[in-house]
């Protein structure tokens, strides 16, 4: 019969240790790139197949990673579930998706499905309400988690997502910068970690140029197009109006976008209008979206660098990395 060929056999055909043939199966970044080229020449010259899942069998570990967003409807959170996919398809796992529809029962169904699945670590942007009970029952499941996008307040995590008061004071500045004094802030729930940034955001570049803030200025709505339309006709409905708008994010500017229309108000020539996101309608609506550009590939790329971390060291300092937003001008954002 013929020999079977192990990774010793390819390690020493390649000149390599053993460890250092194991690195390049698993893509670790600490081998170099010539190394790697010639382990995995050897690889292909022998003939050797890496068997998965005895490897994960001996490692107690399954290769997969969950991933728990709450509106993949929402093409931001579509956006970085197919680069996350695409990522950790890369590195070797594959990816479990939920969607909890932004409720914490179902969240918290979600969550014991994918303990009981024995998932390797788990990337969440939890629903508004999580609190640190929930990631303290992560930690109590020894299940690697970073939370993406969204913060729990008095939980300890390693989280990846964009500086939302940074990219808001942006927004508003250049709305300040276009003539506009009136500024509203549209969308999203209350309570939310990420809207409280961004209305910070947007309160900080009022305060800065000495323009005045009304609470009637700050409206609730679902994060939808239909949220959105519904918020820019209270807003047009107030007796001291606003004359510019930031949204809680692109989706929800769409809808306001139709709000305006509804009124006979072309966005950017009537009204001022900035998006969050930046998802790839933004550039091909008509009018083009002004959006603060928040990058879903990078946050999704620092999420999983931050996990596979967590899931090889699992006792390391908790770690954020946070990205710095771009604000991108396009129509619906004009001097007045």
């Amino acid at each position: 019969m013929d020999k079977k060929i192990t990774l010793i056999d390819v390690a020493k055909d390649a000149g390599v240790s053993r460890a250092t043939a194991s690195l390049v199966l698993r893509n670790s970044e600490l081998v170099a790139d010539a190394t790697r080229e010639r382990v995995q020449a050897s690889m292909k010259k022998l003939g050797y197949v890496y068997n998965r899942t005895a490897a994960s069998l001996r490692a107690h570990r399954s290769q997969s990673i969950g991933l728990v967003v709450t509106d993949i409807t929402n093409p931001f959170f579509a956006e970085l579930a197919v680069s996350i996919e695409s990522q950790l398809d890369d590195a070797g796992y594959a990816l479990m998706l939920s969607n909890t529809l932004d409720q914490t029962e179902k969240q918290d169904r979600l969550l014991r499905a994918m303990n009981g699945r024995q998932v390797d670590g788990l990337l969440f942007c939890p629903a508004e309400g999580t609190t640190s009970e929930t990631v303290d029952k992560l930690s109590l499941w020894k299940l690697p988690v970073v939370l993406i996008t969204r913060e729990i307040t008095g939980a300890h995590y390693d989280y990846a997502g964009p500086d939302n008061r940074t990219g808001a004071l942006m927004a508003g500045r250049h709305l300040i910068e276009q003539g506009h004094r009136r500024i509203a802030f549209l969308g999203g729930k209350d309570g939310a970690s990420a809207r409280k940034e961004r209305l910070n955001g947007l309160q900080e570049a009022l305060i800065e140029a000495g323009v005045e803030w009304r609470p009637s200025w700050s409206v609730f709505s679902p994060v939808s197009r239909k949220g959105g339309y519904t918020a820019i006709e209270q807003i047009l409905d107030l007796t001291d109006a606003p004359t510019a708008v930031l949204c809680y994010n692109d989706v929800v500017a769409f809808g306001a976008m139709l709000g305006l229309q509804s009124r006979g108000l072309q966005p950017g020539q009537d009204f001022g209008l900035v998006g969050f996101d930046d998802i790839e309608d933004a550039a091909l609506v008509r009018p083009a979206l002004t959006t603060v550009a928040i990058k879903p590939k990078e946050i999704g790329e620092a999420a999983i660098n931050l996990l596979l971390d967590r899931i090889e060291h699992p006792g390391k300092p908790y770690l954020s990395k946070v990205q710095t937003p771009e604000l991108i001008v396009r129509e619906t954002s004009i001097a007045r």
